[in-house]
C-alpha cells in the first residue's frame, strides 16, 4: 500500500493566536492518527511562480489513515480553534 501525504498550504495567516491554539490541538491529533511531520515552515526558496507561504507536509501510511485523521473529532476540534485565522488549503495525495 502506498503512503499518503497531507500537504497544507497557507496563503495567509490573519490571526497568529488562533493558529497557535489550532497547533496545540492539531499536532497531537495528527500524531495520534499516525501522521509524521516531514516539513513545517516557510519555503527556503520558491521557483516557477511559487508563493513564499507556510507549508506543512505530513506522511501517513495510507490515504484512508490521512482522511480518518482529518475527519477525527480531535482534529475537528483543532479546526474550530483556527476558525478564520488562516487562509489555507489541504491536499491529501497518494505517494508513488
Amino acid at each position: 500500500m502506498a503512503k499518503a501525504y497531507w500537504v497544507a498550504c497557507y496563503r495567509s495567516i490573519s490571526n497568529p493566536d488562533a493558529l497557535a491554539a489550532y497547533a496545540k490541538l492539531g499536532g497531537p491529533a495528527i500524531i495520534a492518527g499516525g501522521g509524521r511531520f516531514l516539513a513545517r515552515r516557510n519555503p527556503s526558496k520558491v521557483y516557477e511562480n511559487g508563493v513564499n507561504q507556510r507549508i506543512v507536509i505530513i506522511e501517513f501510511d495510507s490515504v484512508a489513515q490521512a482522511i480518518a485523521t482529518h475527519d477525527s473529532a480531535g482534529y475537528q476540534s483543532a479546526l474550530k480553534e483556527l476558525g478564520n485565522g488562516a487562509d489555507r488549503e489541504i491536499r491529501i495525495v497518494e505517494g508513488v
